[in-house]
């Protein structure tokens, strides 16, 4: 009878020290929360057509054909004067926190950019540019920040061609709080 009163009792203290894990964000360990990445407006496929976008849950570029659609994608106004960074969630989704005359100062902005505020969203992020900081805000109010490395915005082949290098931070868990470096 001791046996089994003693191994009850263990396996009762052993189910007690099990937590249950937070599910409400099901980010595989394997994914990406930050990284440098690029994206640009070239169009594949024969119709339908897509481009690729960014998927900041999923830490990678994926097709505009995605569903769930791709977080955003890169692409300018029409003219070789502004390049755009856009999203298809129906919310005014970006926010610039800065413009920094150098990488050095921008990177450094970057990584001490731990709790901003923002006080009104926008639409797009428009003539977005090197040395730029900008917060997203996705359909489902999760956040990611990003620097803008580089762009280029020109013609090529006759088409107006976009591209955007940026580095970016995800914050799954809904908060506008980001991990110091």
């Amino acid at each position: 009878m001791k046996k089994y009163f003693l191994f009850i009792l263990l396996l009762v203290l052993f189910f007690a020290r099990c937590k249950k894990e937070n599910t409400d964000i099901p980010i595989d360990d394997s994914v990406r929360v930050s990284g440098i990445d690029t994206i640009n407006n070239i169009l594949y496929g024969t119709g339908p057509y897509y481009a690729y976008g960014f998927s900041f849950p999923q830490g990678k570029k994926i097709s505009t054909l995605s569903v769930p659609e791709p977080d955003i994608t890169v692409d300018n106004d029409g003219t070789l004067n502004n390049l755009i960074l856009q999203t298809n969630n129906y919310k005014d989704s970006f926010f610039l926190t800065g413009e920094y005359g150098s990488a050095i100062e921008a990177e450094q902005e970057f990584d001490n950019l731990t709790a901003p505020t923002v006080p009104q969203w926008e639409i797009w992020a428009f003539s977005i540019k090197a040395n730029q900081i900008w917060i997203y805000r996705s359909g489902t109010n999760h956040y990611a920040k990003l620097r803008i490395i580089s762009t280029v915005s020109e013609t090529r082949n006759t088409w107006d061609y976009a591209e955007c290098v940026f580095e970016w931070v995800y914050q799954p868990d809904g908060t506008l709080t980001f991990p110091a470096r």
